[in-house]
């Protein structure tokens, strides 16, 4: 995969993916029946409603109200500014108001499997997309920097490994949320567990870049003083060591909401964590929406110039070198005898 079309590939894939799986599950599970008469007055001991509550149309509005005004406004500095990198969190972002969009069908028809659902695949796969983004960002910092030395896998590289992983485990998950809408039990639990393997595999693979984006910070500043302070006659907000840490709080944020699932997954889809409103908007939606809109006024397109273009001049520049190196190099001349 060309490393330019990465972005775009894994946001193209993001939706079509999402598009598909949602379409299938409101069509196998369309509702026919008749709702019981304590679908609203007892939601937590309804057995058809899969949440065990009625989800909160005001929560529902302001959240998809916030992250519509984010997905928009970077929308218009991904155009303006450019940074392709962050398409498929813009992307994602989009497919993630889609998913509290569901809220409100939801709250009108509790037990609608269908709707949950899509609800369900939009909510827990959409960031995904964040996370790609997340890898292809560490990527044009390593390349602005020049300090590949300091990155455990080349800049060059990092993105395909780390956004396979990422499709990996999207598949993986998606996989085991098809599974687990089967009327079958056995092989509802077995696509209940394929599910939580692939958010522990999700969890591990974020949790490993994590620790690469911080090494890689640590190892500049301990061991490229003059690298860390390339940026220091800028302002602040203009500084790479700014858009650096954004990255790491964003990632702080995503792996908050890793471990939410984990846990949430483990206890079931009919466990404390699943079944409380609560615990859905302040250890998913929460930390997954600072991870995102923290890049808002620290825009990568702004902070790193010619971003778009990184991984071209830096293959220009190594190509000049060795040709450089090439011309420069002394030829011998055999002696007649």
């Amino acid at each position: 995969m060309p490393r330019s079309l990465s972005s775009t590939a894994s946001a193209q894939f993001l939706c079509a993916a999402l598009t598909v799986l949602a379409a299938c599950a409101v069509s196998v599970h369309a509702d026919d029946r008749t709702p019981p008469p304590w679908e609203f007055t007892d939601p937590k001991n309804d057995p058809f409603n899969p949440l065990r509550y009625i989800a909160n149309n005001t929560l529902s509005a302001i959240a998809i109200s916030l992250v519509l005004v984010v997905a928009l406004v970077q929308s218009g500095m991904l155009l303006r500014l450019g940074g392709r990198c962050m398409l498929a969190m813009v992307i994602g972002e989009f497919t993630w108001s889609v998913g509290f969009g569901t809220r409100f069908g939801l709250h009108t028809q509790p037990d609608s499997q269908g709707i949950y659902i899509a609800y369900y695949l939009f909510i827990v796969l959409s960031p995904c997309a964040f996370i790609a983004s997340e890898y292809m960002l560490l990527g044009r910092l390593a390349l602005y920097l020049k300090s590949d030395k300091h990155l455990l896998i080349p800049p060059q590289r990092i993105t395909i490994v780390f956004v396979v992983s990422d499709v990996t485990t999207f598949l993986i998950q998606a996989a085991g949320a098809l599974l687990s809408i089967s009327k079958n039990q056995s092989l509802s639990k077995t696509g209940e567990h394929i599910f939580l393997a692939g958010l522990i595999l999700q969890l591990i693979s974020f949790g490993l870049f994590t620790l690469l984006a911080l090494r890689f910070h640590y190892r500049i500043k301990t061991m490229d003083p003059h690298v860390w302070t390339v940026d220091a006659a800028k302002p602040w907000h203009r500084d790479w060591r700014m858009l650096g840490l954004i990255l790491i709080i964003s990632s702080i944020g995503i792996l908050v909401r890793c471990v939410y699932r984990v846990i949430e997954l483990s206890q079931g889809y009919l466990g404390r964590l699943a079944t409380t409103e609560a615990y859905f908007y302040g250890l998913d939606s929460l930390p997954l929406f600072i991870a995102v809109a923290v890049y808002t006024p620290f825009w990568p397109g702004r902070m790193i110039p010619n971003i778009d273009r990184l991984a071209k001049l830096n293959r220009d520049a190594r190509a000049s070198l060795e040709s450089e190196a090439t011309t420069s190099e002394p030829t011998t001349v055999e002696p007649k005898v």
